[in-house]
């Protein structure tokens, strides 16, 4: 039976990479010289120092922008609360998003169960499983799936016949 798997994935590497491209360009820039503007990444989570809110703003942008030229879905990424740290020194934790939640997962089950085509999803873990009995319905799940959920970055992989 055909079947394939929605996912939520980030290339680790590619991130580290942008991270990498953003610290090297705050160095450069010159309304960022002097301060203590940088972005620090561990395993899937960012933090943001910078002097004040409008740079910490800066930063993200650039971070965005950066992301984005390393195919990067932003829309993975959730800002955390901005805490003041010594004086006037600003830092906020971004938390790269991957996989997909329980919630997520069961209202794209729904999705699918509501659009009545012959298919079954299965959640498996962080992943939908689906299967149907012809390609031609399996790529009509992707069609749904795809203009339902717009605000999470979904990939979709092993389709197989």
């Amino acid at each position: 039976m055909p079947s394939f798997d929605i996912v939520s994935e980030v290339d680790s590497q590619e991130v580290r990479n942008a991270v990498d491209q953003v610290n090297k360009e705050l160095t450069t820039r010159f309304d960022f010289k002097g301060s203590d503007a940088r972005v620090e990444k561990t395993d899937y989570q960012l933090t943001v120092f910078a002097d004040d809110e409008f740079k910490l703003e800066q930063v993200l942008d650039i971070l965005r922008v950066k992301l984005t030229k390393r195919n990067v879905d932003v829309r993975c990424l959730e800002k955390g609360q901005i805490e003041k740290i010594s004086g006037n020194k600003m830092k906020q934790i971004v938390t790269v998003k991957t996989g997909l939640d329980s919630e997520l997962a069961k209202k794209i089950v729904r999705y699918i169960k509501d659009s009545k085509l012959k298919v079954q999803a299965n959640i498996q873990g962080e992943v939908v499983r689906v299967t149907g009995s012809k390609r031609d319905i399996l790529q009509e799940v992707i069609q749904i799936v795809r203009k339902l959920v717009d605000n999470f970055p979904l990939q979709f992989h092993n389709f197989r016949d």
